[in-house]
C-alpha cells in the first residue's frame, strides 16, 4: 500500500465516513474497530463527541463491558465526560456516567435517597478541590495561627471520614477519592516548606489521612491528584480564566489526561485488564538487531542510548512483580536471541523472567495465539509491545482482541508508554500475583512430565495434589474478590464482586463463601477457586463458581463442587441448584453441571438452570486429591466444615 493511500485511509475525516458506512451496512464489529482506530489517531473533543454518538448506535451490537460511574465534584467536569467515554470505549467498556450537581457532594454522600444511590454506580469518583474541602487551608492561610490551622486540618480529616463512612453505609461501590492539591504558590512563600504545620504540610497531612482511610474502608482508593498535576506541571495544568468564568480549573490540553487518570481505576475495576505483556526483542528490549549487530553491537546498558532499554526492562520486571506475565514474540534466530537474553551484561532480564518464548520466523499473530494457549488465557488478556508499526497494525487487524500498545519513536519514552497503559493497573496485590511467573515455570515442568503417563488418573496421582478448603476470612477476602473480577474461562455465572460487596455478602444469613487453595509436588498454585452459595428454604443455590485457568482440568473443580454439595446437605438442604450463564469466554465450563450429575430444569435467554438431588447424590471428591478443611486433614468431604453462618 502506498504511503499516500495509507495516509488517506487513516485520515480522521475518511475514518468517520468509513465508520458510518460500516454501521449502515450492519458491519458493527468493523465499525467498532475503526472507532478505536479513530480515537487512537485523533483523541480530541470533536472525535470524542463523534464516538459517543456512534456508541449509541452500536449499543447491544458489539461486546462491551458495561460500567456505571458517578462523579461527585466541586468543579466543572462535563467537558471531560465525552473524552472519558471515548477512552473507555477504546478499552472495551461501555461507560454510563452520572454527574452530581455542582458542590453537592456532601449531601449526595450523606443522603441514602440521593440521586447518587438511585443511580447504583459500580464506582464513584469524589473529585473535590482543596478550595472546597479545605477552604481555610487554601485561601487566607496566612491569617491563621498554627493552632487554628491544625484544628482546621483535623476538621477536614473528620469530614472525609464521615463522608466515606456514610457512603460505605449506603453503597458497596468502589470509591475513588481525589487527594488535595498543594498550593502552587504558598501564601508564606519559602517559609511554608520549613514546617509540617505550613500550608503545604497540612494539606499533605490530609492526604496521608486519606491514604489511611483507604486502608481502613474496603473498596476506597486514593487518586493522587497532587502528583498528577505535578507530573504535567502546575502552571500548564491550570486555567485561571476558565476557573473564574466556568468553574473549570483544568486547561483544555489536560482534560484528556484527567480522563485517562480516572481510567487507570476504571479499567481494573471493570476487569478489562491484561494478564500478560508480549514484547519484541530487536529495537524493543535492546537497541539494534542481534542477527546483524551481534552481541557487541546491540545497545542495552546504563549509559545512553542503552539506558532507554534498561528502563523498559525495569518497568517490565515491576509488572511481573504485580502478577503480570511476560512473554517474548520475536522474529529472530533463536540461538542469537537466547545468547543475548542469557549472557549480555547489560540485560536486566533473563529468559527465566518470561513465562513463554516464541523466537522464530512465524507470523506474530500466530505466535500470539500460541502464547495465549500456552498461558491458558484469552487473547483479550494479552498486550503487545513491538517497535515495528507494521507488526502492530497486522496484529490489530488479525487479532482485534489483543491490546496493542502504541510505541513512541523515541526509545527513551518506551518505559512511560508501558507505565501509562491502564490495562496493567492493579488495585490489590495478592501473594499469588507476586509468585505468578514462578507458578508458570512450575506449570511447564508439569506439562513436560504429563507426557510420560498413559492416563490422566496416573498423572493426577503422581502430582500428589493437596487442596485446602476454607470459608472467607480477612486473609482471603482480597484474593477472592480478585478472582471474581478476573476469571473468565471457568466461571459459571461471571458475576463480578468488589471486596466490599463480598464482605457485606458474608455478613448476610444464608450466604456461604468458599475458597480452595492447591499445591502439588511441583509447587504451590495458591488460592485458585471460589464458590459463593445462598441457602433458601430446603435448597442451596450456587451464585458463583469459578476456577483459575492454571488448574482447569485437574479435577479440582470436582473437589470444590463436592464440598459445596456435602456441606449444603449437612445444613439440611435437599437440593443444590445452579445457573450456567454462557459468555464468549466460558465455553470450558458449559457441560460442567451435566457431567457431575445435575439435571437441567429450565433454559432461557440468559442461561440454563441445573439441579442436584442432595439426598441421592454420589458426587465425591477424587481420591487422588488430599483434602484439608481448616487445619484438619479429611479423607472425605462429608467431614468438612459448614459455611459462614
Amino acid at each position: 500500500m502506498s504511503g499516500e493511500r495509507k495516509a488517506a485511509e487513516h485520515n480522521p475525516t475518511n475514518l468517520r465516513a468509513e465508520i458510518d458506512r460500516h454501521i449502515a451496512e450492519g458491519d458493527f464489529a468493523l465499525a467498532s474497530r475503526r472507532l478505536r482506530d479513530l480515537w487512537r489517531r485523533d483523541p480530541a473533543p470533536a472525535t470524542a463527541s463523534f464516538i459517543t454518538s456512534r456508541i449509541e448506535q452500536l449499543r447491544g451490537k458489539v461486546a462491551l463491558t458495561p460500567f456505571k460511574l458517578a462523579i461527585l465534584r466541586s468543579f466543572t467536569v462535563e467537558p471531560v465526560v465525552p473524552l472519558l467515554r471515548a477512552e473507555a470505549f477504546s478499552c472495551g467498556i461501555e461507560l454510563d456516567v452520572h454527574v452530581g450537581d455542582f458542590n453537592t457532594y456532601v449531601q449526595d454522600m450523606l443522603d441514602g435517597n440521593s440521586s447518587l444511590y438511585r443511580f447504583a454506580p459500580d464506582a464513584v469518583v469524589l473529585a473535590v478541590r482543596a478550595e472546597s474541602a479545605a477552604p481555610e487551608l487554601s485561601v487566607g492561610f496566612a491569617d491563621l495561627g498554627p493552632p487554628a490551622a491544625q484544628l482546621i486540618a483535623e476538621r477536614v480529616i473528620r469530614g472525609y471520614e464521615q463522608w466515606i463512612a456514610a457512603f460505605r453505609k449506603h453503597s458497596q461501590s468502589a470509591l475513588i477519592v481525589h487527594s488535595l492539591e498543594r498550593p502552587q504558590n504558598p501564601s508564606l512563600g519559602i517559609l511554608d516548606s520549613q514546617s509540617e504545620a505550613g500550608q503545604s504540610g497540612l494539606i499533605q497531612r490530609v492526604n496521608r489521612e486519606l491514604q489511611r482511610m483507604a486502608g481502613e474502608f474496603r473498596g476506597v482508593y486514593v487518586l493522587d491528584y497532587d502528583a498528577l498535576v505535578a507530573r504535567h506541571g502546575s502552571e500548564r495544568w491550570h486555567d485561571e480564566r476558565k476557573w473564574l468564568m466556568t468553574r473549570l480549573p483544568i486547561s483544555a490540553d489536560h482534560l484528556l489526561p484527567m480522563a485517562r487518570e480516572w481510567m487507570r481505576f476504571i479499567v481494573p475495576l471493570s476487569g478489562r485488564v491484561a494478564k500478560a505483556l508480549v514484547v519484541d526483542l530487536d529495537n524493543t528490549l535492546w537497541g539494534g538487531v542481534i542477527g546483524e549487530d551481534g552481541m557487541a553491537g546491540i545497545k542495552v546498558g546504563p549509559e545512553y542510548p542503552g539506558a532507554a532499554y534498561q528502563a523498559l526492562q525495569r518497568v517490565l520486571l515491576d509488572l511481573s512483580r504485580k502478577g503480570i506475565l511476560l512473554a517474548v514474540c520475536s522474529k529472530n534466530n533463536p540461538d542469537d536471541a537466547m545468547e543475548a537474553l542469557e549472557k549480555h551484561p547489560g540485560m536486566l532480564m533473563r529468559a527465566r523472567d518470561f513465562a513463554a518464548l516464541r523466537i522464530n520466523w512465524t507470523d506474530k499473530a500466530q505466535n500470539l495465539r500460541e502464547i495465549a494457549q500456552e498461558l491458558n488465557i484469552g487473547l483479550d488478556a494479552l498486550a503487545f509491545f513491538d517497535d515495528n508499526s507494521f507488526e502492530r497494525e497486522q496484529v490489530r487487524a488479525i487479532l482485534p482482541e489483543v491490546t496493542v500498545i502504541d510505541v513512541p519513536h523515541d526509545p527513551l519514552e518506551y518505559a512511560s508508554a508501558v507505565l501509562n497503559c491502564a490495562v496493567f493497573e492493579r488495585l490489590t496485590l495478592s501473594s499469588e500475583d507476586q509468585q505468578r511467573t514462578a507458578m508458570y515455570a512450575a506449570q511447564r515442568e508439569r506439562a513436560g512430565v504429563e507426557q510420560q503417563f498413559q492416563s490422566k488418573e496416573d498423572f493426577f496421582r503422581f502430582l500428589a495434589m493437596e487442596a485446602e478448603l476454607e470459608t472467607l476470612s480477612e486473609l482471603t477476602l482480597g484474593r477472592v474478590a480478585q478472582l471474581t473480577q478476573k476469571t473468565n474461562q471457568f466461571n459459571l455465572t461471571t458475576r463480578r464482586y468488589s471486596e466490599a460487596q463480598i464482605a457485606e455478602m458474608a455478613k448476610q444469613p444464608g450466604w456461604n463463601i468458599f475458597s480452595i487453595r492447591v499445591r502439588d509436588r511441583f509447587g504451590d498454585h495458591g488460592l485458585v477457586g471460589v464458590a459463593i452459595t445462598h441457602d433458601e428454604g430446603d435448597q442451596c443455590e450456587i451464585d458463583s463458581f469459578l476456577l483459575s485457568c492454571r488448574v482447569i482440568g485437574r479435577t479440582i473443580e470436582t473437589a470444590l463442587l463436592a464440598h459445596i454439595a456435602e456441606s449444603a446437605a449437612e445444613r439440611g438442604r435437599k437440593r443444590l441448584i445452579a445457573w450456567f450463564v454462557p459468555t464468549r469466554k466460558n465455553g470450558p465450563a458449559r457441560d460442567f453441571y451435566q457431567q457431575h450429575g445435575f439435571e437441567r430444569q429450565e433454559e432461557n435467554g440468559a442461561g440454563s438452570l441445573w439441579a442436584l438431588d442432595l439426598e441421592h447424590s454420589t458426587l465425591r471428591s477424587p481420591d487422588w486429591i488430599q483434602l484439608r478443611v481448616g487445619q484438619s486433614v479429611v479423607s472425605k468431604l462429608g467431614a468438612s466444615l459448614g459455611g459462614n453462618n
